[in-house]
């Protein structure tokens, strides 16, 4: 007879019940903590209250996700296509590093809901502001992870494709490249991530529709469950962006040491 320990074993070591696991771990604490220490309504809701206000305005969040969505996919693909020619720039010119990374590192320090307001002032109400906020927050990350996986790249590969006479736009394209990909990817995951934020941002200071925009009304009627909920559809859409640029990842650099390592446990 087949002992079924082995079956139950691999369904709790699979990659997608873990976190859900620890997520319904944490809500169960978060209800005992509601319990324990009495914690007022109106400052933390109950998570069954949560549940119930998604389920029942679920059709209200889905249709403010999209804007919000549009306008993280949209800043994200600007952040990409600005960032990585901008990092090839920077290591392909000692003048352009000299003179462009500092005042990128020194942009950093400004606060970016400081700089919202201005978008609606220049650009007015709509997807433009947002689609900026996004942009802003989402651009850093990828020029640096960019540059620091384009010049990581060991010289004696390049003494060796110069020796076989490759010219540069070919010593880009076979060996500068597919090196920095690893590092491209991770800048694009955390730009993703944060390319959410700026939306979410730019819904705060200059738009009537957005989940940025339910999370302000929400906290303004002092609505609780409505925002931790408006949080939740959040979350999610981070986490499917994040999955899909994963799954990307995974087709683009398959050699990559580790994919080949999820293949190794996966066998």
């Amino acid at each position: 007879m087949a002992d079924p320990k082995p079956g139950w074993q691999k369904l709790l070591q699979a990659d997608w019940i873990k976190p859900l696991i620890f997520l319904v771990l944490l809500v169960v604490f978060w209800d005992l903590a509601i319990r324990l220490f009495r914690i007022p309504p109106y400052q933390v809701p109950k998570p069954a209250d949560v549940i119930a206000t998604l389920w029942a305005d679920w059709p209200m969040l889905l249709a403010q996700a999209v804007p919000t969505t549009a306008a993280t996919v949209q800043g994200f693909i600007l952040s990409a296509l600005f960032g990585i020619p901008m990092a090839m720039l920077i290591v392909g010119s000692r003048t352009v590093e000299s003179y462009v990374y500092p005042l990128l590192v020194f942009s950093q320090s400004i606060p970016k809901i400081a700089i919202a307001p201005l978008f609606v002032v220049w650009f007015g109400f709509g997807m433009v502001p947002k689609v900026l906020a996004a942009f802003l927050l989402g651009f850093f990350p990828v020029v640096v992870s960019a540059v620091q996986g384009f010049k990581s790249v060991e010289p004696d590969m390049l003494d060796l494709a110069r020796a076989m006479e490759a010219n540069r736009l070919q010593i880009f394209h076979m060996v500068r490249l597919p090196h920095a990909m690893p590092a491209i990817f991770s800048g694009l995951k955390v730009s993703i991530t944060l390319a959410v934020v700026g939306a979410v941002v730019g819904e705060f200071v200059g738009s009537n529709s957005g989940l940025g925009f339910v999370l302000q009304r929400s906290i303004g009627n002092f609505e609780l469950p409505t925002m931790f909920a408006a949080l939740v559809v959040l979350s999610l859409i981070g986490v499917i962006l994040f999955w899909i640029l994963d799954l990307i990842e995974r087709f683009a650099i398959p050699w990559h040491a580790s994919q080949r390592q999820d293949f190794i446990v996966a066998a």
